[in-house]
């Protein structure tokens, strides 16, 4: 369950509002009767897929049918109440009133909610969760639709939600530690500077004091009758919308809301829902805070507008936020050239509109740079803005912009009928709560068609007048505070303010790229065998073996129209390294691709692929090295070129590099000031104590010496034998061309029979009986990491056994810490098997607490993990496990990322791919005397106890 502190921020399409709210869904008009260009006060429409009512009580529903995943309703409870409603003995009680509905209500007493939830096979917090904003509370259910039974429950269980949460003291009691514990975890340097600058983001607002976390006083000694008037006041029909998506029909659907909902009250004389705003001020506010944990550093600029969000009501408004979209599309693109230079002034920067706090919008420019480097990037953005404003942006820019924003609709478009439910209803969540428009993406992607080419240079120019402003404007800096570091002065953001303004700045030069990314064409290879590997229930996979000894392993599959997922790999990596080779290159390695392919930079690539989506990533790891990659149908040939070039032509750019190490440097600033990273790190280092090959965490003087000259020099032997290459392709392929591409991009790559292995070394992490106490950080937070590990022969039966283990324990570890205990706000065990690069296991437990409960806690968490030893997990612990398995395998087998991910893991692993079509009998094979065993064979050896204390 997630506090949520600032809105999230949509896509384009997801973010403008929409008119005052209709009943009943409009039936979307044809672009040509609806002569939208000709009248653009016309109110949007909405899109016919989803139909909207209201009940009597005022309760709306948002209702759709949906067939992917089958068998599956999203269901949602959406309530117009979040902590800006909190009255002042309220703080954190809207958060704390989302906690008390999976404790205790009606129907489901103290913790049968979740435990039936698992019982059925779905998740807490996985797949059943929920959140609290400052302006909305929001319940997550999927839910079988194929079972009358479950899908009845599930209405049940909102219907509880929305108002039959018992609030007994002793729940309430109960549930104080975990929220707590809650709070616990967002204590930190980010924390304590926000509180100091928060007020000057929503000046004289309500939204300042109302974080949804609230209060540790509040949490701890709030009196049960302000929770319980909380529910009252809010949780009422008429702020209330459930939202259902999903493989049922609509008919079925609206009864069940009508069936559960109907009978809800709304209270006599309802509290009015008060709308909170903030005050414009005249002055330019700026906030300069730095902390000790601090593990970076940002600068933020905001020119706040002076009125309140304009609501998207019209085929005019929805045409303004389209140039805004190309606005941001551009001066983002401007931006991200500066990451590609020679000590680049910040790690990324962007600049954007949109929301910040309520209903107040702004105009924001943001940069994370080094520790020395506040007042560079500051006036990078700020000239940037600047030259926007006097000069515009180019022609040349604007047509990019345009092609990149089609594209991305064209490809939602062709997806249309592909969409999960569990990514459809977030729109109407939005609808509901601010009027975000829902007008469908046929309508969206036909109206772009025609209106993006009527869009004018000057349209899009003319925005940033209004969006700079030297009032209601506010500069944030923050960074670490550490000895010898001067902390910039708010003198200085003035003066810097005031110079931009007046100093000369150069237009922007649009400098041409090449159109075609490969001019000639490799010489083809061949296919020289096509074989079948799988027919049936897996449906078709194929295989070809090419002339220069790559093989390239494809399935067709219709999960999405838009979409082909691609990885390669070969055995190697940096395991053939020799040491020293290992610890010049460790820190080098990502930066080969910085460098771009063919004599083409990254930001000429950029806007080399405006209008085309495809994308690859090459990458060099311990055991092997390969490349990632996806495209659309259209753009699949740009990846074969693009995979082509990367085994040829990757550049070597010494420019390109000492941007990479500037970045990573600036990255790395303050890193090891958090508490729990470093902790990680000195763990890591303390496994693998007398590691000759163990590189670790890189430190700012590792990245010094990296040796790029030796790493592109390793990276062209690694890269110098296609034929040793496996090739995955998953997606909508169309068989002929992918065999033509293969031919003519891989196949006519340099190639051998020689096939490398990883090599494997003697050193051991440690194991067995250790303890490693850290001491780090200010706040009163632990970490705790019980951690078993060792050598083991691999067998399929036991991997799936100590995974189950690790997911049972899950479940007793939030039932004792968590529920019994109130010492947790989550924790987890999770447990594995491995045959690469050698034979061994790992089984962990960890959670986050208060340091004077870490001992107890981890005291608790071995003796539930030895009843399991002793007698073997419940039958119903086990029937929870296997049923979350099946549920979450069933929808995995409609996704193209999970195919590729399975056909590359059987030849990786060299493990079997009819484990895929088996998984379910393996899944129902298992049973608690499997758990029992591997839990005996490999976790009664000794645990290493690691625990992060702060400092004393």
């Amino acid at each position: 369950m997630n506090s949520m502190f600032s809105k999230v921020f949509l896509t384009l399409l997801c973010c403008a509002s929409f008119t005052g709210f209709t009943v009943q869904a409009q039936t979307t008009k044809t672009l040509e009767n609806q002569q939208s260009v000709a009248v653009p006060s016309e109110k949007l429409p909405i899109t016919p897929e989803v139909k909207i009512g209201q009940l009597e009580n005022g309760l709306t529903y948002y209702i759709q049918n949906n067939g992917k995943p089958e068998d599956k309703v999203e269901l949602r409870l959406a309530i117009k109440a979040g902590s800006i409603l909190e009255d002042d003995d309220q703080v954190g009680l809207a958060h704390f009133m989302e906690h008390m509905n999976f404790n205790g209500t009606t129907n489901f007493k103290k913790n049968e909610l979740v435990d039936y939830l698992q019982g059925i096979g779905i998740e807490f917090g996985a797949d059943l969760n929920a959140y609290t904003s400052f302006d909305q509370t929001v319940y997550i259910l999927p839910i079988p639709s194929d079972d009358p039974e479950k899908l009845n429950k599930g209405f049940q269980i909102l219907q509880d939600w929305a108002g039959n949460a018992l609030l007994t003291e002793e729940d309430i009691d109960d549930e104080r530690g975990v929220v707590i514990e809650e709070y616990r975890t967002r204590l930190g340097a980010a924390t304590r500077m926000q509180s100091k600058y928060l007020d000057k983001i929503a000046y004289k607002s309500k939204y300042a004091d109302r974080l949804p976390i609230g209060t540790k006083e509040n949490l701890e000694n709030f009196k049960y009758e302000s929770l319980r008037r909380f529910q009252k006041q809010w949780y009422r029909p008429n702020l209330m919308a459930v939202i259902a998506v999903g493989d049922l029909d609509v008919e079925t659907l609206e009864q069940k809301i009508k069936e559960n909902f109907n009978g809800l009250k709304n209270p006599e004389n309802p509290r009015p829902r008060e709308e909170f705003g903030s005050e414009n001020h005249k002055e330019t506010f700026v906030a300069i805070e730095w902390d000790e944990e601090a593990t970076g550093s940002q600068v933020q600029v905001y020119y706040k507008d002076k009125g309140e969000r304009k609501k998207t009501k019209t085929i005019q408004d929805y045409r303004d936020n389209m140039v805004e979209g190309l606005f941001t599309e551009m001066i983002n693109n401007r931006l991200n050239e500066y990451t590609n230079k020679p000590n680049p002034p910040f790690i990324f920067g962007f600049s954007y509109h949109g929301g910040i706090i309520g209903n107040k919008e702004a105009y924001q420019s943001i940069a994370q740079t080094n520790e020395t480097g506040q007042l560079e990037a500051l006036k990078v953005l700020l000239e940037e803005n600047e030259r926007v404003k006097r000069y515009g942006f180019k022609a040349s820019e604007l047509e990019r912009a345009k092609k990149d924003y089609l594209a991305r609709l064209e490809r939602s478009y062709k997806d249309r009928d592909k969409r999960e439910s569990n990514r459809i209803v977030g729109a109407y969540i939005q609808n509901f709560i601010d009027e975000s428009p829902i007008p469908g993406i046929e309508w969206s992607y036909n109206y772009a068609q025609i209106e993006l080419p009527n869009i004018k240079l000057e349209e899009v120019n003319g925005l940033i007048a209004d969006f700079l402003h030297d009032d209601n404007r506010l500069v944030v800096l923050t960074g670490p505070k550490k000895e010898g570091l001067k902390k910039v002065s708010e003198e200085e953001v003035v003066a810097l303010l005031n110079d931009v303004k007046n100093a000369d700045i150069d237009d922007y030069v649009d400098e041409e790229v090449r159109s075609d990314m490969m001019a000639v064409k490799p010489a083809k290879g061949s296919v020289v065998e096509k074989e079948t590997l799988f027919e049936g229930q897996i449906n078709e996979i194929t295989q070809l073996t090419l002339s220069n000894g790559s093989t390239i392993t494809y399935k067709k599959t219709d999960f999405k129209n838009d979409e082909i997922l691609f990885e390669a790999f070969s055995y190697g990596g940096t395991s053939l390294y020799s040491n020293e080779e290992l610890k010049e290159t460790a820190s080098a390695n990502g930066g080969l691709f910085e460098a771009g392919i063919d004599g083409i930079s990254k930001n000429e690539m950029t806007k080399m692929m405006s209008g085309k989506i495809a994308s690859v990533r090459p990458y060099i790891r311990g055991n092997d090295e390969g490349m990632r990659g996806s495209s659309t149908p259209k753009d699949l040939e740009t990846m074969f070129q693009m995979i082509h070039l990367y085994f040829t032509k990757l550049d070597k750019d010494p420019e390109a590099f000492a941007s990479y190490i500037s970045k990573q440097k600036a990255f790395l600033g303050n890193i090891l000031s958090n508490p729990n990273i470093s902790f990680s790190i000195a763990l890591g280092k303390f496994l693998n104590e007398g590691n000759p090959r163990y590189t670790g965490f890189p430190t700012e003087e590792d990245f010094d010496k990296a040796n790029y000259d030796l790493a592109y020099q390793k990276y062209k032997e690694r890269f110098a034998n296609a034929g040793d290459f496996n090739f995955y392709f998953v997606g909508n392929i169309d068989e002929e061309m992918l065999i033509d591409l293969a031919e003519t991009y891989i196949a006519s790559l340099p190639g051998n029979s020689t096939k490398e292995m990883y090599k494997s070394f003697p050193f051991r992490q440690k194991s067995g009986d250790h303890e490693f106490v850290y001491r780090k950080g200010t706040e009163p937070k632990s970490q705790v990491n019980l951690i078993f590990s060792g050598d083991a022969t691999y067998n399929e039966k036991e991997a799936r056994a100590i995974s189950a283990l690790g997911e049972i324990l899950s479940i007793k570890l939030i039932e004792k810490l968590r529920e019994e205990e109130g010492g947790v706000y989550g924790a987890g065990a999770r447990g594995s098997i491995s045959k690469i690069p050698y034979g061994n296991f790992n089984f962990s437990i960890s959670f986050p607490c208060a340091p004077e409960n870490a001992e107890k806690l981890a005291n608790a968490s071995i003796a539930e993990l030895e009843k399991i030893i002793k007698d073997g997990p419940t039958e119903v612990d086990m029937d929870k496990v296997k049923k979350a398995l099946l549920l979450s395998r069933k929808d995995e087998l409609e996704q193209n990322r999970f195919w590729l991910s399975a056909i590359r893991s059987a030849d990786y692993n060299q493990s079997d791919l009819n484990n895929v079509v088996n998984y379910e009998s393996n899944i129902n094979a298992l049973t608690t005397d499997d758990v029992k065993a591997v839990a005996n064979k490999y976790l009664k050896g000794g645990y290493i106890k690691a625990i992060l204390l702060p400092e004393e």
